[in-house]
């Protein structure tokens, strides 16, 4: 026997039932109850079943304490990390006196001293970031638990109320108004049956609001694992580093002997092989698509609108797509990694995303069949579907087409398009406090670019590797424009 659908068991003229979604009516026990005084009886049931949905949904006096101490341990560890942050200041202070101070030996031994007490610092940093995000997988893995445990409860009182709804259906008015004693009754009875359609109404929106939030849980909760991955992956890097500055001293003091004559020589040799290599880089920086000198002229020209420095305006597009090399490889409608690694269908966000792509591409006269964008995280659900060299969301990049096409007179603006790309990533990272900024000003916009709201916990992995980035496109400049 075919389940029962709702188009089945209601009549056509009452269309708003014929809306709802399938229901399985097949449940193992079903009890009749007379329409006379059924009103009583739907609201003790109504009762019954609002409280066994608000007893699974509140928290029990033992989640209460779990709360609270969940909350005294994330205080406790931004404080760490905030103590941890000024310490690398610091060293980042010193770090740059030193390089002021000139080239001479003790200052290039004191600075490598610094940076491998920064490193060190940023492991401690790294570390806390660790627990941080751990906790909030487990805080979000539990969110998950519950709010499937509300669906389901959901589902059993919608199931319930249909059913009573198609026994009561079956009665039909006649039936019903011979039943009652008195014409108040049978009105009162009427009265309940309506009020039951509106409560499964409002139950039915509260099912779907649920499943949103459910799947949102799920993004969340893939986000924070990449987040793990990519925090231990860096700390790794950071150890690497801590050892090679090791060695590069131990190297140095062993060629000068100490001496202040020596190290010159060996400076003079250093920078001019320095430069050769970097000239030699300007060239294939981005994958050929874009020449460093090319994009420093981009940059340099999105500073002087912005007051964001051209170094990190460099920095996080070569983190973001390698100065244009790449600029995503997945179709918008087709999740590379579904249905064996990933839960959702589609590569962009169906309801947030999809409808600005489409009205982007058309603006531009682009076949949003062929136009690709950055892929999604596979196994949990992570959405994919940032544009071009700025790795912009397409409901991100219309909140800035205004601003971009005023500045570089391109109207549309194109996320594809180097100049609007560029413009449109200083933009942002004005807008997050990184215009004219000190160091650490600029590690927290760098991470709002990366995280948004959850920019506190990306400050130690992205934050750093971007400063750290565009420490080096600094040195690139000043050779450059040597």
């Amino acid at each position: 026997m075919r389940r029962k659908i709702l188009i089945d068991i209601k009549r056509k003229k009452q269309s708003f039932y014929r809306v709802l979604p399938q229901v399985n009516l097949a449940y193992t026990r079903t009890i009749r109850i007379p329409l006379k005084g059924i009103s009583s009886v739907f609201l003790v049931f109504f009762f019954i079943a609002s409280f066994v949905f608000n007893f699974v949904a509140a928290p029990t006096s033992g989640d209460v304490y779990a709360a609270v101490d969940s909350a005294e341990t994330r205080k406790q560890l931004e404080s760490e990390l905030a103590q941890l942050e000024r310490e690398m200041a610091d060293y980042e202070k010193q770090i740059a006196d030193y390089k002021k101070k000139g080239n001479t030996l003790q200052s290039e031994i004191n600075r490598m001293n610094a940076q491998v007490s920064k490193l060190n610092t940023q492991i401690k940093a790294i570390m806390v970031t660790l627990q941080k995000v751990n906790r909030e997988i487990d805080s979000t893995t539990t969110q998950i638990g519950v709010t499937e445990t509300s669906i389901e409860k959901k589902r059993r009182i919608i199931g319930e109320m249909v059913q009573e709804i198609y026994r009561n259906e079956n009665q039909g008015i006649f039936l019903t108004l011979l039943s009652n004693n008195d014409l108040s009754n049978f009105f009162t009875d009427l009265n309940n049956l309506a009020s039951i359609s509106d409560q499964l109404r409002f139950n039915l929106g509260e099912l779907i609001g649920l499943k949103t939030d459910l799947s949102d849980q799920k993004e969340a909760l893939a986000l924070q694992k990449m987040d793990i991955e990519t925090l231990r992956a860096y700390q790794e890097e950071q150890r690497k580093e801590i050892n090679r500055t090791k060695q590069e001293k131990d190297s140095l003091l062993q060629v000068t002997k100490g001496k202040e004559s020596e190290y010159q020589k060996v400076l003079v040799e250093k920078q001019k092989t320095a430069a050769q290599i970097r000239s030699r880089l300007f060239d294939v920086v981005g994958g050929g698509q874009l020449q460093f000198g090319d994009a420093y002229k981009l940059a340099k020209t999105a500073e002087s609108a912005t007051g964001v420095r051209a170094a990190l305006i460099l920095a996080v597009l070569n983190k973001e797509s390698a100065l244009g090399q790449n600029v995503g490889k997945c179709r918008y409608d087709v999740n590379p990694y579904y249905p064996d690694r990933a839960s959702n269908p589609t590569t962009m966000k169906p309801n947030t995303d999809m409808p600005h792509f489409f009205a982007i591409t058309k603006k531009l006269n682009l076949n949003p069949e062929t136009t690709l964008v950055s892929c999604p995280i596979p196994k949990d659900g992570a959405y994919g579907g940032a544009m071009g060299y700025a790795q912009f969301m397409p409901s991100t990049w219309v909140g800035f087409e205004k601003q971009i096409a005023s500045l570089t007179g391109h109207n549309p603006p194109s996320p594809w398009n180097a100049q609007d790309a560029f413009m449109a990533t200083a933009l942002y990272l004005k807008g997050a406090g990184a215009a004219n900024a000190s160091l650490y000003q600029e590690k927290v916009a760098a991470a709002k670019y990366y995280a948004g709201g959850n920019w506190s916990r990306h400050l130690s992995g992205y934050g750093a590797k971007v400063l750290d980035m565009a420490a080096a496109f600094e040195q690139d400049i000043a050779t450059l424009n040597s």
